[in-house]
């Protein structure tokens, strides 16, 4: 009954499921440079963010993650095309002035550009501005200050300031809509240099002070108090989580690199993960912290979950099983469609259904430093 209640009743998903599906598909799109999936992944996102984004001012991040994605492209083009050394191809597009360098710097400035170079720099851009939309996705639908809350007690510190990491985009796009409304409102211009000099140092002012008052709510929380421990204790957390995160990112790399023995691989992965939170189960002893309200991880989370699971899922099958429709082997060709993966991908569509109801009025009234601490009370 309690479980049908929470899938029904308007609330917030879980944050933790938002940033879980959104990596599932950054995993998925790190392993192919095959268009097709990438624009769908991108698709995908995009489709999500606008059924299930809140209307909090940091759910209007994706726009400049996708903004930021684009020149990310463009950039990696004009490097390719115009400074890269190696094999251009033969279907030359244009032909610029070529400025001397030695060859022993391994570049070039100028000289032949080929369709191949730009196609094969086009499809590298749009990995990475995939996987940068994957994280603007997970900005906009989960909070990534709710995120705390979940945060193990002895990855609290570094969990505050992992937070703040990612919330510094989304608040940094929020500033700069509220002072070109404030521009907009006194009869200045919103564009040109001059409004970026406007712009700038209001944004900067609005940083400091949330620093500021994000420096005192934490103090007057009492963020940092621990309880006693042994100094045995604490050598045995710090080796125990080390040795869980070392062990961590060596299965990461035996599943990667498909070339080391087996035992660096799935073991390892998970070894490291049992060691880890073996380690964080006693390290969290030290900090004695309370939960107000803390969010439940009921049905919906999981299917959300197991949507993202199932995109990265696919697609490290279709590597092994399909990997020329991954990694194209020539760029010009029209790129196969992996029908596996690409359904691994769609399946991401369904949290657009599947996640609860939204709160009519999800907007934040708290300010970012309140909210950011709040969980320390």
């Amino acid at each position: 009954m309690r479980a049908q209640h929470l899938i029904t009743y308007p609330r917030n998903l879980h944050p933790g499921a938002w940033w879980l599906w959104a990596l599932g598909l950054a995993a998925a799109a790190s392993r192919t440079q095959n268009p097709v999936p990438l624009l769908l992944i991108l698709v995908v996102t995009g489709f999500v963010v606008a059924a299930r984004k809140s209307d909090a001012p940091w759910a209007k991040s994706y726009g400049a993650f996708l903004k930021l994605a684009l020149i990310i492209i463009a950039i990696r083009i004009v490097f390719q095309a115009v400074l890269s050394s190696g094999s251009q191809g033969p279907t030359v597009l244009v032909t610029l002035p070529e400025l001397p360098v030695p060859g022993s710097t391994g570049i070039k400035l100028g000289g032949v550009i080929s369709l191949e170079a730009v196609l094969r720099a086009f499809y590298e851009g749009l990995q990475l501005a995939t996987i940068l939309c994957c994280v603007g996705a997970a900005n906009s639908l989960g909070s990534a200050r709710r995120l705390l809350r979940s945060v193990p007690g002895a990855l609290y510190e570094v969990g505050v300031a992992c937070v703040i990491a990612l919330t510094f985009a989304p608040q940094l796009v929020t500033d700069a809509a509220r002072v070109r409304s404030a521009h907009r409102l006194r009869g200045h211009s919103s564009r040109g240099f001059g409004s970026l000099k406007r712009l700038a140092m209001p944004v900067l002012e609005g940083a400091l002070e949330r620093s500021v008052e994000l420096a005192a709510a934490m103090d007057s929380r009492g963020y940092g108090r621990t309880t006693d421990e042994t100094r045995v204790s604490r050598r045995l957390t710090g080796a125990l989580v080390f040795g869980g995160l070392l062990g961590i990112c060596i299965g990461v790399y035996g599943l990667l690199s498909g070339t080391s023995v087996s035992w660096m691989g799935l073991p390892m992965l998970v070894a490291g993960c049992l060691l880890g939170a073996v380690g964080m189960s006693v390290g969290g002893r030290r900090t004695g912290r309370t939960k107000y309200r803390p969010d439940p991880w009921a049905a919906p989370e999981w299917l959300v979950t197991g949507c993202g699971l199932a995109a990265a899922v696919t697609m490290f099958v279709s590597v092994e099983t399909d990997p020329t429709s991954l990694f194209l082997v020539s760029v010009t060709a029209v790129p196969p469609v992996p029908l596996l993966a690409c359904a691994g991908i769609l399946l991401c569509l369904l949290p657009a259904v599947l996640a609860p109801p939204l709160p009519r009025s999800t907007a934040t009234k708290a300010t970012g430093a309140a909210e950011l601490v709040g969980v320390a009370r």
